[in-house]
């Protein structure tokens, strides 16, 4: 299998599918797109038309009945994902999925018995893992650069809230936004959260408060090891998409700052400037996306087991349900309070 090319299909024409689809069509040789698949289906043929895929359709059912397809791309919407891994793996298909897998443990672990039990490879993507800054974080740590860690620092700040509408159906927060920083958190320290004390507000928007959700959270881990860690988000920082990241142990500190179009410092007699960060996750993160496809086919091409598996999907719901539940009951939670 090594030498062949793997033919793809993509179930979902928004914008994370269309990121999915460039970096399949255009920069990864070892795949090949035949189809991508939306219920708009006005979506699904512009974006056939844009990365010339051959085959667009409304029914993605299409796709997982092809036999010419080897794996599946899931990059619809949230309620989508844990039916739709059930059906390709009942297929036969290989299975990239966006995260979450579902809102709720029974509906993942559900999906995860089935893709189980048909033995096709699943990656979850989390494809913050992928970039090369906190890749390099998570080396030193394991190399003992810096001795053993002691606190953890994730800055993560979107430049705008989303629409009201998706964060009415996203699950929140803690489910939508801090997951990626729950999965940083877990990969970067090698370790599992025990515990999350959560705290948030209504602080950018009321309407977000009004759609049942928050905008703006800390969030601190206690680690098995004993470190700690400290997550803080929120929707809107009016400079930019701000992702930072610093670990701190008994032997010095890894940090990762922003990146920026440049990094060029002007300084005149009217200050001191520098340039502000990427504006959005597409700018930051494109790299990223490309390289978790990449391992994701890989992983195939040589039947190695993904980077990503679907416990790591699993885990950061799990830490977004206890945050959730000690942010309505003012408490620290417990992980295994939710669930084992």
């Amino acid at each position: 299998m090594s030498n062949r090319q793997l033919n793809f299909g993509i179930i979902g024409a928004g914008r994370i599918g269309q990121v999915h689809a460039q970096s399949l069509c255009y920069r990864l040789p070892e795949a090949n797109v035949l189809g991508i698949a939306d219920i708009f289906g006005d979506a699904a043929r512009s974006a056939a038309e844009r990365f010339r895929i051959p085959h667009a359709t409304d029914n993605p059912a299409e796709l997982l009945e092809s036999p010419a397809i080897d794996a599946i791309a899931i990059c619809s919407s949230t309620p989508t994902h844990a039916p739709l891994m059930m059906a390709a793996a009942r297929a036969g298909k290989h299975i990239f999925c966006e995260k979450p897998i579902a809102l709720n443990l029974a509906q993942i672990d559900e999906a995860l018995a089935v893709v189980n039990a048909s033995g096709v490879k699943l990656q979850i993507g989390f494809n913050r893992r992928f970039d090369s800054n906190f890749q390099r974080i998570r080396q030193g740590i394991a190399d003992g650069e810096i001795g053993t860690p002691h606190i953890l620092r994730i800055t993560s700040r979107d430049p705008a809230p989303p629409p009201i509408a998706y964060i009415a159906a996203s699950g929140g927060i803690f489910l939508d936004m801090t997951i990626h920083d729950f999965d940083m958190a877990r990969f970067l320290l090698a370790d599992e959260v025990e515990e999350v004390y959560a705290q948030g507000g209504v602080m950018v928007d009321p309407a977000i408060g009004d759609a049942g959700d928050i905008d703006t959270a800390v969030i601190t881990l206690r680690f098995r090891t004993g470190a700690l860690g400290v997550i803080d988000n929120s929707r809107q920082a009016v400079y930019g998409y701000d992702q930072r990241v610093e670990v701190f142990g008994s032997a010095g500190s890894l940090s990762a700052g922003n990146n920026t179009p440049h990094r060029v410092t002007a300084s005149t007699s009217g200050g001191v400037a520098q340039a502000k960060p990427l504006y959005f996750f597409l700018e930051r993160y494109m790299d990223s996306y490309v390289a978790e496809m990449r391992a994701f086919c890989q992983a195939i091409l040589q039947d190695q087991p993904t980077p990503v598996s679907g416990n790591d999907g699993r885990i950061p719901v799990l830490m977004g349900l206890a945050s959730g539940k000690s942010y309505r009951t003012g408490r620290p939670v417990r992980l295994d309070e939710i669930g084992a």
